[in-house]
């Protein structure tokens, strides 16, 4: 009995190991969106553009969203941040991607806030 008591910890150890993989294994979709905004605004409005993130995160099947400015990292040949705004919005199937797509919220917010910006590059990802 004594030895059963002491393998119990290991034994919550292992299956909590089990249960991450199994967790790693899962696919989750991400969709990346590059914005460039138009070089005549103001402050203001740039800063007031983070209202369209803010409306799509009401969509309920998003599972996390993120967003911000171009980061201030050092110049190499193969970063590019001339962009103004990224988005990163991670689903848990390709469906959810869909529905957001098509999504009321997204399409009002597409019609409100696309006024701001020149450029749109979006990159859709099936990561493992």
């Amino acid at each position: 009995m004594f030895a059963a008591i002491a393998a119990s910890p290991l034994l919550v150890k292992a299956s909590s190991i089990t249960n991450i993989n199994k967790g790693m294994n899962k696919e989750l979709i991400t969709h990346y969106v590059l914005f460039w905004l138009k070089k005549d605004l103001s402050t203001k409005e740039i800063n007031d553009f983070t209202g369209f993130f803010e409306e799509l995160r009401k969509i309920s099947n998003v599972k996390s969203l993120h967003y911000g400015p171009a980061a201030n990292s050092t110049p190499r040949d193969v970063v590019d941040n001339s962009f103004t705004y990224n988005l990163l919005v991670h689903f848990d199937t390709l469906e959810d991607l869909e529905i957001y797509g098509t999504h009321a919220i997204h399409l009002n917010a597409i019609e409100q806030y696309s006024k701001y910006w020149d450029k749109v590059v979006v990159h859709d990802s099936v990561l493992k």
